[in-house]
């Protein structure tokens, strides 16, 4: 069974950095594309970014410029660089694989919250 374990995640100032981290256990990670994803109160849950198994990646505009997502095969573990942050960037967030339905299952995600 797969297991998604999230962290890294705190409340910073805007403009500060915080880098996330995701574990994958119970997959064959190096052949998933993966992304991170995150959800604020009241909105739907948006992919900000996703990096292929060939490490190639993609952004979302809001975060273009601003987060670097990579991943570690060796390791089974996805992060996400995430400097520049605006308060617009709170949000719990969680790695999956890219499209999300692949497993079925999400993690508990790390809260991510940006003060003014």
């Amino acid at each position: 069974q797969v297991q998604l374990v999230e962290s890294g995640g705190g409340l910073v100032q805007a403009g500060g950095s915080l880098r996330l981290s995701c574990v994958v256990s119970g997959a064959i990670f190096g052949l998933i594309d993966m992304g991170w994803y995150r959800q604020a109160p009241g909105k739907q849950r948006e992919l900000v970014a996703s990096v292929a198994s060939t490490h190639s990646a993609n952004y979302g505009e809001r975060v273009k410029g601003r987060f670097t997502i990579s991943r570690d095969n060796a390791k089974n573990t996805v992060y996400l660089q995430m400097d520049s942050l605006k308060p617009e960037d709170t949000a719990v967030y969680y790695c999956n694989a890219v499209p999300s339905k692949t497993w079925g299952y999400w993690g508990q995600g790390t809260q991510v919250t940006v003060s003014s």
